[in-house]
């Protein structure tokens, strides 16, 4: 998409927005730019960290309940290995 953009393509963007947005107004769009890209990289490294809390979580309930069911048969094998 950008493969055919030169220097000069890019000179020329810089102008347009120059004038479109002012000189004075570009260091707070600049600022706006940068806040807006921070809050976007933690929310993306939050729901990472949040993905694989809930992962770990998932398979722990699982290991857990195997081990629950895996409890309850002994039980069961016990008990009616005594009562015979």
């Amino acid at each position: 998409m950008f493969a055919n953009l030169t220097g000069w393509h890019f000179l020329i963007i810089l102008v347009v927005i120059l004038l479109l947005f002012g000189a004075p107004r570009l260091p707070a769009l600049a600022r706006s730019l940068g806040q807006s890209m921070k809050i976007l990289k933690s929310e993306v490294r939050q729901d990472g960290d949040d993905a694989d809390g809930t992962e770990a979580k998932a398979k722990s309930d699982q290991s857990g309940t195997a081990e629950q069911a895996a409890d309850e048969s002994a039980t069961k094998r016990t008990d009616s290995g005594t009562s015979s």
